[in-house]
């Protein structure tokens, strides 16, 4: 069976994010770093903690589906996850400076994106083992490592510098124990082991299709529909109403 090929992944995703930024409002422009929105911003960070506490559980998982096929693997994924445990709080700390409580926190529902991929991620571990998951996992850390910078140097410059420390951390830490390689080294060896890399793809597409998914629900629940309550009494008022 030949090897998962990085860079053939990494232009897919590219590819796969275009088609995204094509349809979704304003995403082309926030990845480029010329636009945010305070909003926005806030229910994003949310998001990304809760997601964050699903990613644990699905990645715990995919570790018990390991087993003892393969000690290599399992020493990689388990790693992973000792190293990502908790971080959901350095987020927390931004949140809080933001205005939004620990108990608004946990109790805003995810997007129904978000259920779908988790569920989506905890199915497939039982037909297919840990591979999906560790293709979810490279992507989070490739899509990290591209982006999430740019996005977090516009909140800073237009929220301040004080509402991003934790996410600032959360970069670093990253960076510096090199997440994004880790990540490929484990997914090369679990689609190796569990799928193929014409799987792999398959499964990438899927995950950038419902990241997209997550991205148009998240500017309707905040920009979208703030603009349309702006809008509603200009309206209301022009037929008499």
């Amino acid at each position: 069976m030949s090897g998962l090929d990085r860079a053939r992944l990494e232009t897919l995703a590219a590819e796969l994010l275009e088609k995204q930024f094509q349809r979704v409002p304003k995403l082309r422009e926030l990845h480029r770093g010329e636009w945010i929105d305070r909003d926005w911003y806030v229910r994003h960070i949310t998001e990304t903690v809760l997601r964050i506490r699903l990613n644990n559980e699905v990645d715990s998982y995919a570790l018990y589906k390991v087993g003892s096929q393969d000690d290599a693997l399992a020493a990689k994924l388990a790693k992973y996850l000792a190293e990502e445990f908790g971080h959901e709080n350095m987020f927390v700390r931004d949140l809080e400076k933001l205005g939004l409580s620990f108990e608004a926190l946990n109790a805003t529902p995810i997007f129904p994106s978000t259920a779908k991929l988790m569920g989506y991620l905890r199915l497939e571990a039982d037909r297919s083992g840990p591979a999906p998951t560790t293709i979810w996992d490279w992507f989070v850390e490739w899509y990290s490592d591209r982006y999430n910078p740019i996005i977090t140097e516009k909140a800073a410059t237009e929220f301040g510098k004080e509402y991003v420390h934790g996410t600032r951390a959360h970069l670093a830490f990253d960076e510096s124990h090199d997440h994004d390689e880790l990540m490929f080294r484990t997914v090369s060896r679990a689609v190796e082991k569990f799928s193929s890399p014409e799987q792999a793809e398959t499964y990438l597409t899927v995950f950038i299709d419902l990241i997209g998914d997550y991205f148009n629900e998240l500017y309707q629940a905040t920009v979208g529909a703030r603009d349309a309550g702006a809008a509603a009494p200009a309206g209301a008022a022009a037929v008499g109403v």
